[in-house]
């Protein structure tokens, strides 16, 4: 029966070779291109979701009203972790996690700048990542141990041991390595080489018991069966309670397993985030998959004639349509099956540039065997549906109408094989529109301006001697015409690294609570920068010796705070008195996306972690970088020279609607690729079916265009019927995900006319290649049998 069954199914696939061709190419680009999707898919629904504690572990947010909205933020003062330990029974473990840090690590002649953090010993027990080397108990119970990850431990030790060995950072402390981590995996929100005890900070004094400053992450356990609703009644109110009701703020714990995928909140509430986008992609990749079986069905019913009478054989020998049915859908799960090979080698190959656009490792797990099962699942899955439509179509013809000649198929104004052609097209022609303004909206922030000139502006971070060797530094980058300005400030122009609510000037509503981004620079930040001065002047210590205390707004700052002569106005900010000296013109500091928000730059009383550096442009850049490389080693010897030009950072605002739109397109060409290809098989059987009548009319006069017309007529009338549905529908997507954005594009009309055109001419030139072909053939050879 078996032997039967795959002889019947290889000789119709080997008997109709280009149809054949056509199916599994399909099927293999559409499986191919729904595997690349979901692997990207499952990396992100599975971030942070591999703890085998994941359940119990929060992260503490606060949230506040802000601006007459309900805000919510996760950075926490660096008191909540051990208040929270000390005070509330139901919690196991908690830790602090802060931001990162780049320090120098010395090992003989090796000078390496890796990035690292520092957390609670609490850190390894609540998450799984797992150590090769050493006791989780022990590893960061001293002040000087370290825990470095195994990437690290082969840059800085080779291939020895690096238990209990010592490794110099910063230049200053001696830590001992106490354990070896297993190296993250790319689904995790943590970024580090290296782990230091919290307790290193108290020791650099970069600890502080202040409840008015959230600085940090804090993560929760709770132990088992303790209530997280109770425990965030309990909690509410503690940071209010500590500030003696200074401030209404309150804490709330936040599901771990949540935090990546439902990001955004909007009055105090999870309103979505990076789960719509994994939404929409594996939207695609399901509509993909069905439209490569969309080409199957179509082809397959279009050949129903020529299987017709085998089917009538078999009725009438006796088979029950139970059997027909079967034998086709095995048929096309074998189909299925050698297009699942094609598409695992295509995806092979695909995966290392695929990796490169979407920033991930990810591949195909062939020694798991969850792998092997699901992909079973997924190729039965696509085989049944491709071949159930055929499937039940064909074992529906009756026998006596087969035999007799008479089966003929029926000219209806709506068929299934249109509606699916529709389907098509409808679904392509709708991520072409979407694709469009996808880019639409990255060009028009990206063309926004900035308020300040990106162009050879660069930054370093202060480190080593760097400080108290910076008059030094800058003298010989201006005096050897190297750079034009120089400017110390406490972020890189292109983030915001402060921000606060207590500043205080004359006149504010005591319940004002807007909150400003807060800038630190010591002089000469608008000269290097080239942002535009509105009022007064930029800070300047040289010349005004009080500038020291001097402070410069922008915009939106004057706004926020109703000053209509803000030259000379006293703003206090940390127990400082401020004066205000110059206006600015806005400028983007964290996401262009957003409208500008009030922001206020301190003078040289502030603090600093930046030097920013305008290259003189009559130079090279090489040249300016290697020069600028050996001035910083002449009086920061001991540290590597590492830089970052301004215009590359700030086009990392886009990336990840870059990379949305490049995957859009990418998958939109695939889209419409394997749509036409369905397109030609069903124009190639049509002309194929139609060869007497175009035969007939070339002899009766018809013209090669006439032919072509008449047979691309129907398939046209089809795409046009899915543009009229593809606009409403990508016009209604496209809107909704434009109100995540407040600096958007407007949806323009034009956008769906272009694509529309774009849709036609394809479907047009997949078409006419069939139609002009059989146009020119001879007639003499198509009638010669009549």
């Amino acid at each position: 029966m078996f032997k039967n069954f795959f002889k019947v199914a290889f000789r119709n696939l080997l008997k109709r070779k280009g149809f054949t061709i056509i199916n599994i190419s399909g099927l293999a680009i559409g499986m191919a291109s729904a595997i690349l999707i979901l692997l990207w898919v499952q990396n992100e629904v599975s971030r942070d979701r591999f703890h085998e504690k994941g359940d119990r572990i929060y992260r503490a947010y606060n949230k506040s009203i802000f601006d007459n909205k309900l805000q919510c933020w996760s950075t926490t003062p660096k008191i909540l972790a051990p208040t929270i330990q000390k005070d509330y029974p139901e919690v196991e473990e908690v830790t602090r996690v802060h931001w990162g840090a780049n320090l120098l690590f010395s090992l003989g002649d090796k000078r390496l700048n890796v990035r690292g953090t520092m957390v609670d010993s609490g850190f390894l027990h609540m998450f799984s990542l797992p150590l090769v080397k050493g006791n989780p108990d022990k590893a960061l119970s001293n002040t000087y141990s370290i825990i470095v990850t195994e990437k690290l431990a082969k840059k800085l030790f080779s291939d020895e041991d690096p238990m209990n060995k010592v490794v110099k950072i910063d230049n200053r402390d001696n830590f001992t390595v106490t354990a070896v981590m297993k190296d993250l995996p790319n689904n995790t929100m943590f970024d580090f080489e290296y782990l230091l005890p919290w307790s290193y900070m108290k020791a650099r004094d970069w600890d502080d018991d202040n409840w008015d400053n959230n600085s940090t992450m804090t993560f929760v356990m709770l132990k088992q069966n303790a209530s997280i609703t109770a425990f965030n009644n309990k909690i509410k109110n503690i940071t209010y309670d500590h500030l003696k009701g200074r401030e209404k703020i309150e804490v709330f714990m936040y599901p771990l397993e949540d935090q990546y995928l439902y990001n955004r909140f909007e009055n105090g509430k999870p309103a979505g985030g990076r789960i719509t986008t994994i939404r929409v992609f594996t939207t695609i990749a399901m509509l993909i998959l069905l439209i490569a079986c969309i080409n199957f069905m179509n082809l397959s019913t279009a050949r129903s004639e020529k299987r017709a009478k085998e089917v009538g054989i078999r009725k009438v020998v006796g088979a029950m349509k139970s059997s027909l049915i079967t034998q086709f859908l095995g048929e096309s799960v074998l189909i299925a099956l050698i297009a699942a090979v094609i598409a695992i080698v295509l995806v092979q190959l695909a995966l290392p540039s695929y990796n490169l656009l979407v920033k991930k490792n990810l591949r195909l797990e062939f020694g798991n065997p969850y792998f092997w099962l699901a992909g079973l699942g997924f190729v039965l899955f696509t085989g049944l549906i491709a071949g159930s439509y055929p499937a039940f179509f064909l074992s529906s013809f009756r026998p006596v109408a087969v035999l007799k000649g008479t089966f003929r198929k029926v000219s209806a104004l709506i068929t299934p094989r249109k509606v699916l052609v529709v389907a098509q097209f409808t679904f392509a022609i709708a991520l072409i529109i979407c694709t469009i303004i996808i880019q639409h909206q990255i060009n028009y922030a990206q063309q926004r301006e900035t308020g300040y000139d990106r162009t050879n502006l660069a930054y370093v971070f202060l480190c080593g001697d760097m400080e108290k060797n910076m008059q030094l530094i800058k003298n010989d980058l201006i005096s050897q015409g190297i750079a034009t300005n120089i400017s110390k400030t406490s972020a890189p122009i292109t983030e915001s690294w402060s921000d606060s609510w207590g500043f205080e000037w004359p006149g504010k509503d005591p319940n004002d609570k807007t909150d400003f981004y807060r800038f630190c620079s010591d002089g000469n930040l608008v000269k290097t920068t080239g942002m535009k001065i509105i009022q007064g002047r930029d800070i300047d210590l040289i010349n005004y010796p009080t500038d020291s205390t001097a402070l410069v707004l922008n915009e939106s700052a004057v706004k926020a705070m109703n000053l209509k002569n803000p030259i000379g106005t006293p703003i206090k900010d940390n127990g400082i008195d401020w004066h205000v000296v110059g206006v600015v013109q806005d400028f983007i500091l964290q996401n262009p996306y957003e409208p500008m928000r009030p922001m206020v730059v301190e003078g040289p009383k502030g603090w600093f972690n930046v030097v920013h550096i305008k290259f003189n442009e009559a130079n090279g850049m090489q040249k300016n970088i290697a020069e600028t490389e050996k001035i910083f080693k002449r009086y920061n010897p001991e540290y590597p020279f590492e830089y970052k030009f301004v215009n590359e950072e700030y086009a990392q605002k886009f990336a990840d609607e870059e990379t949305t739109a490049t995957l859009a397109r990418l998958f939109s060409a695939l889209t419409i690729f394997i749509s036409c290809l369905g397109l030609f098989g069903l124009a190639t059987y049509m002309a194929e079916n139609r060869i007497k009548e175009i035969g007939v009319r070339k002899v009766l006069g018809a013209s090669v265009a006439n032919i072509t017309a008449l047979l691309s007529r129907d398939f046209l009338r089809l795409v046009i019927v899915a543009i009229v549905i593809a606009t409403p529908i990508a016009w209604w997507a496209m809107h909704n995900w434009l109100q995540h954005y407040t600096y958007r594009v407007p949806i323009s009309w034009f956008t769906f006319i272009v694509a529309g055109v774009l849709a036609i001419v394809i479907a047009l030139a997949t078409v006419s290649y069939q139609a002009i072909k059989a146009a020119v053939a001879n007639p003499v050879k198509s009638l010669r049998t009549e």
